[in-house]
């Protein structure tokens, strides 16, 4: 299977969220570019397995892995090639390398936190762009360290340290809307602080920019975390009739830090993708085949 579009129509968020929910197994590319991100021109590769992103690179050649533990200083290129070429078939390099007591667990996780974590939530920032999905790309053993992140919590990660949301404003939820919880009990992914204090406050009846007032948080930042809160399934937004709408945010939006991947990663708790997100995601993509 094959999907194809554009970042204008569907946020990286958003496929995330299809791919993760649909238990996709491929290779997702994404090309775009933009004036104040000329790094992102490139192609960029992001390998699945049921949902969870393996490895990203920005080369298809199955070496990327070999040029990053060589920029560690770990071993060098030619070694690490030569390594790699005598992996046995379907073994994940890092954990070979692994077997071979050349790389240890601490940095293996380091490898994946540089290759995945640092390098997909850069693309966040991209403003426009293509994507394609293909379900028959086999994933290159050489470019594997065995871990895996689901990919909510990558997405969690990448707008968290989003700088620029100009490219998502016009998917944001309104100032007037409330939110409303769409799991059973406590979600199981790591939140911050004030992801924890806004999902609490998600009761399908307090308008968004009340919760900013309760918080003492500007309502942009506010309606940000609702955003990641949404497309990680985590809950949705409820517009309420007859709010007043004169409310309008004075204060930027702040910061948060990029979460340390030096634990396992917990799986998602599971939901089912909306009928609207699915129907129009699935609809577009499908007429673009």
């Amino acid at each position: 299977m094959a999907i194809t579009g554009y970042l204008a129509e569907f946020s990286l968020a958003e496929i995330f969220q299809f791919l993760e929910q649909s238990h996709k197994t491929g290779l997702l590319t994404i090309r775009g570019g933009t004036d104040r991100c000329p790094s992102l021109t490139q192609g960029h590769y992001i390998w699945f397995r049921q949902g969870e992103i393996v490895a990203a690179s920005h080369e298809t050649g199955g070496q990327g892995l070999c040029h990053l533990i060589n920029r560690r200083g770990w071993l060098g290129y030619r070694a690490a090639l030569r390594l790699s070429e005598s992996c046995p078939p379907g073994t994940p390099l890092g954990l070979y390398l692994k077997s071979q007591n050349i790389l240890g667990a601490d940095q293996l996780k380091l490898l994946f936190y540089t290759q995945v974590m640092q390098q997909v939530c850069s693309l966040f920032a991209l403003e426009d762009g293509s994507f394609h999905f293909n379900s028959r790309v086999t994933i290159p053993s050489t470019e594997l360290t065995g871990l895996s992140a689901p990919a909510m919590e990558v997405t969690l990660a990448g707008l968290r340290v989003l700088r620029d949301w100009s490219a998502l404003a016009d998917k944001l939820p309104d100032a007037h809307s409330s939110l409303i919880n769409t799991t059973r009990g406590r979600p199981t992914l790591r939140l911050k602080s004030t992801e924890w204090q806004i999902w609490e406050f998600a009761d399908g009846h307090t308008p968004i920019h009340k919760i900013a007032h309760r918080l003492n948080l500007p309502i942009e930042k506010v309606r940000q975390i609702a955003f990641r809160l949404i497309v990680v399934g985590l809950m949705e937004e409820l517009p309420l009739l007859g709010e007043n709408l004169s409310v309008e945010s004075t204060e930027s939006p702040q910061l948060e830090t990029l979460p340390s991947v030096s634990e396992p990663v917990p799986q998602v708790q599971e939901n089912e993708l909306s009928h609207s997100f699915l129907q129009s995601l699935v609809g577009f993509l499908t007429g673009r085949n």
